[in-house]
């Protein structure tokens, strides 16, 4: 007996998590192969990218990216992983960056919500 099986790929909205490059992936499914959690299924159109159906499940590791033999997947990080690694004194307006050799000094002011004794 052969059974059909139906599924709808996850939207490309919020829960987007990786962009193919339809130009460049040949649909040999090696990420499919390697996602340690099954977050994409193989396009049954032959040459064409995989489905990602459980994008909310994906952990970001990274290992589609790393094994594709195109190099036609982009890992999209959600908003809340995306930050930002530059930030502006407000009183001298120099720009400040992770890693920086003169870093901003330490902020000694109190909480607003303390008092100071």
């Amino acid at each position: 007996m052969k059974e059909s099986i139906y599924t709808f790929p996850a939207f490309s909205g919020p829960s987007r998590v990786l962009k193919f490059d339809a130009g460049k992936c040949v649909g040999c499914n090696t990420c499919v192969d390697v996602c340690p959690i099954d977050v994409m299924i193989p396009n049954p159109e032959k040459g064409k990218e995989p489905i990602v159906v459980f994008a909310e499940e994906c952990w970001f590791c990274g290992s589609c990216v790393n094994d594709c033999p195109q190099e036609a997947i982009t890992l999209c990080n959600p908003a809340k992983q995306n930050i930002s690694a530059v930030w502006v004194d407000k009183e001298t307006g120099k720009e400040y960056r992770v890693g920086m050799n003169d870093p901003l000094p330490p902020n000694t002011r109190p909480s607003a919500g303390r008092q100071q004794k």
